[in-house]
């Protein structure tokens, strides 16, 4: 089995401005901290006044396993399986 770190390793990581286009947000409004994060403007939030309001998923509190996976481990799992399924 291998390591966290090896496991980070072998990664390839996907540049910002990919993931920006995949959700649909214009790379004008991306505020970006190196290659592979980015803010997104807040002003992206005016141009979205005119589309219907999606669903909201709040995860709020897990316990940590021993492991150490809680809400950020959640979230990040949700989010690959909406976008497995197609959803944005």
């Amino acid at each position: 089995m291998l390591s966290d770190i090896e496991i980070a390793q072998r990664s390839k990581l996907k540049h910002i401005r990919e993931i920006a286009q995949d959700l649909g947000i214009p790379e004008r409004y991306l505020l970006p901290y190196g290659h592979y994060k980015a803010k997104v403007d807040v002003n992206y939030m005016k141009d979205l006044k005119e589309r219907p309001d999606g669903k909201l998923i709040l995860v709020t509190a897990t316990t940590p396993t021993p492991a150490g996976e809680g809400k950020t481990t959640t979230t990040v799992g949700l989010t690959q399986a909406l976008v497995r399924l197609g959803k944005k």
